[in-house]
C-alpha cells in the first residue's frame, strides 16, 4: 500500500491541526501559557507550511484524503497567511496586554487560521464553503472583541449579513456544478471544463461563484464593513486586511478554468472590480485618518485584483495579493510610525503637483516600463502581458512621477524626484517580472476585449485625479461626495438592517 499520497495530505494539513489546538486551549489557562502556546504552535505551523510548499514543488501528488488538495498556488497561500498569522499573534499579546477577554482572542485568532488553512486545502464543493464559512465565523468574535462598541458592532453585522448571502450563492454555485458533473469535486470540474465548453449551468455556476466573491471581498457596494471595523484592535485589522479580506483572489485564482468558460462571469468581475477601484481610490484621497485610509486603499486593492482575474491575468492578480498582504500587514502594525510620518507631511504643507508633470508622467512611467520589459525580454524567458496592460499600470503608477508645482516650500529637486519615481517604477516592473518566473503554477488566459475596456476606466480614474490636484471652488460639492463614499454605504446598511434587523442597546 502506498501511503506518500495519505502522508502529503496530512503534512498539508498540520498547519491547521496546529491552529485548530491553539484554539481549543483550556480557557481557564494562565495567559502567559497561553500566549506563548500559541506563539509556539504558530511557529510549527509556518515550519510545516514551508515543509508542504516544498513538497508540493518537489513532486506534487493526488491527496489521500476525501475533498482535500494541496495545489501550488495553495501551498504558496498557506505559507502567507500562516506567517502574517504568526506575526500578529507575537504582536497581539504585547497590543492585549491588560486587555479582559484574551482567551476568547486567542481562541477566535487560532479559528481564522486554521479555517483558512482548511480552505486553501479544499477540493470539494462541500468543504470550500464550509471552511469560508468558518472563517467568517471565527472573524466575527474578533471583530466584536469590544463589546460596547456599536459601530463595531454594526460593522461585524453588516459583514455577517453579506456573509450569509455569499453562502447561499456558493451553495447555488455548488448546486449547479454538482447537478451538472454529477460530481462536487474541484479538480473534476476544472478537468471537465478545460475539456469542451462550459455548459449554461457551469456557466451560471460561475455566475454565483463571481457575485459570492464579490461580497466575501467588500466590493462596491457591500464594502461599508470593512471601513468600519476599524474600531476593532489593530491586529485584528491587519489579519483582515492583509490575509482575509484577499481570500477571494485565491478562490478566482482557484476556478481559473471555469472563469474562463463564463464570459459574463468574468466581465461581472471586471466590472466589479474596475467600479470599485475608480471610487475607492478617488474618496481616499479625501480622507485624513490613517486607518480610514489605509481600509479605502484596502477596498481600491481589492477591485484592481478582482478585476486582474476577471482579465485573465491571474498570475499578476496572485503577486498582487501576496504584495497587498504583507504592505498592509506592516501598514497597521505600525500605524504609529506612519501617523507620525504623515503628521510631519502635513506640517510642511500639502505639496500640489504641476500640471506639466501630471500631464507628463504617464508618457514617462510607459516609457520606463517599456525599457525595462525589453531587457528582460533579452535576459530572461518570462513572459511579458499584453500591452493594454502596461497602459494600465503607467496609468496606476504616473503618480510615482508627479513633481511640485514651482515655488512649493520644501519640495525636493526636479532630478530628485524623477529618479526616485522611475526608480519605483523599474522595482516594481522588475518585481512583477520575476514573479511571473517562480513557480506558481498559474497559467494566465488575457482577456483583450476587456483589457481595453480597463484600460479607458483607469484613464477615467487617471483624469479624475488629476482634476482633484487642481484648484477651483467647483470641487467642493465633488469633494463633499468622495469624503461621504457617495453615500452608498448609507443605502446598504439600512437595505441589511430591514434585511436582519438587529440592536445594540438596551431597550427603554
Amino acid at each position: 500500500m502506498n501511503l506518500t499520497p495519505f502522508l502529503t495530505a496530512a503534512a498539508a494539513l498540520l498547519p491547521a491541526l496546529l491552529m485548530l489546538a491553539a484554539a481549543l486551549q483550556p480557557r481557564g489557562a494562565a495567559l502567559p501559557s497561553l500566549w506563548r502556546r500559541m506563539q509556539v504552535l504558530s511557529v510549527l505551523a509556518v515550519a510545516a507550511a514551508l515543509a508542504s510548499l516544498a513538497a508540493t514543488l518537489i513532486g506534487p501528488g493526488a491527496a489521500g484524503m476525501p475533498g482535500l488538495a494541496m495545489t501550488t498556488v495553495g501551498a504558496w497561500m498557506a505559507v502567507l497567511v500562516q506567517f502574517l498569522g504568526t506575526v500578529i499573534a507575537f504582536f497581539s499579546a504585547r497590543y492585549l496586554a491588560g486587555e479582559p477577554g484574551q482567551p476568547r482572542y486567542v481562541a477566535a485568532l487560532g479559528g481564522v487560521l486554521a479555517a483558512v488553512q482548511v480552505l486553501l486545502l479544499a477540493d470539494h464543493w462541500l468543504v470550500l464553503i464550509a471552511a469560508w464559512a468558518a472563517v467568517g465565523l471565527a472573524l466575527q468574535h474578533l471583530l466584536c472583541f469590544y463589546t460596547d462598541r456599536p459601530f463595531a458592532l454594526l460593522a461585524a453585522h453588516k459583514k455577517r449579513v453579506a456573509d450569509r448571502l455569499a453562502d447561499g450563492l456558493l451553495l447555488a454555485a455548488a448546486g449547479l456544478a454538482w447537478n451538472d458533473l454529477g460530481s462536487g469535486s474541484l479538480s473534476a470540474l476544472s478537468q471537465a471544463v478545460q475539456a469542451g465548453a462550459a455548459s449554461t449551468a457551469l456557466q451560471a455556476s460561475a455566475v454565483c461563484l463571481a457575485l459570492a466573491v464579490v461580497l466575501r471581498t467588500a466590493l462596491l457596494p457591500v464594502h461599508g464593513w470593512l471601513i468600519q471595523v476599524m474600531e476593532a484592535p489593530t491586529p485584528v485589522s491587519a489579519l483582515l486586511h492583509a490575509g482575509v479580506i484577499n481570500l477571494g483572489g485565491f478562490v478566482l485564482i482557484r476556478f481559473a478554468p471555469l472563469l474562463e468558460a463564463a464570459p459574463l462571469a468574468r466581465g461581472l468581475l471586471v466590472g466589479a472590480g474596475l467600479l470599485t477601484a475608480i471610487l475607492a481610490g478617488l474618496v481616499m484621497l479625501t480622507r485624513i485618518s490613517i486607518k480610514v485610509r489605509l481600509a479605502w486603499s484596502t477596498v481600491a486593492q481589492m477591485g484592481f485584483m478582482v478585476m486582474e482575474c476577471g482579465l485573465g491575468l491571474y498570475t499578476l492578480a496572485l503577486l498582487h495579493l501576496i504584495g497587498h498582504s504583507l504592505y498592509k500587514a506592516h501598514a497597521f502594525l505600525s500605524a504609529s510610525g506612519v501617523v507620525e510620518d504623515t503628521r510631519l507631511r502635513l506640517m510642511r504643507g500639502r505639496m500640489t503637483p504641476s500640471l506639466a508633470s501630471m500631464v507628463v508622467a504617464p508618457v514617462l512611467s510607459a516609457a520606463v516600463m517599456a525599457g525595462v520589459l525589453a531587457a528582460v525580454a533579452a535576459a530572461l524567458p518570462a513572459p511579458a502581458w499584453p500591452w493594454w496592460w502596461s497602459g494600465v499600470l503607467a496609468l496606476a503608477w504616473a503618480p510615482l512621477l508627479w513633481l511640485p508645482a514651482r515655488g512649493e516650500a520644501d519640495a525636493p529637486g526636479v532630478p530628485r524626484s524623477v529618479l526616485t519615481g522611475a526608480a519605483m517604477v523599474v522595482a516594481l516592473v522588475l518585481a512583477a517580472q520575476v514573479g511571473h518566473a517562480l513557480p506558481f503554477g498559474v497559467t494566465d488566459a488575457p482577456q483583450h476585449t476587456a483589457g481595453l475596456i480597463a484600460l479607458a476606466g483607469m484613464g477615467l480614474l487617471y483624469l479624475c485625479l488629476v482634476r482633484m490636484q487642481l484648484p477651483s471652488p467647483g470641487l467642493a460639492s465633488w469633494r463633499r461626495w468622495s469624503y461621504a463614499g457617495f453615500y452608498v454605504d448609507e443605502f446598504v446598511t439600512r437595505a441589511a438592517l430591514r434585511l436582519w434587523p438587529a440592536r445594540w442597546t438596551a431597550a427603554h
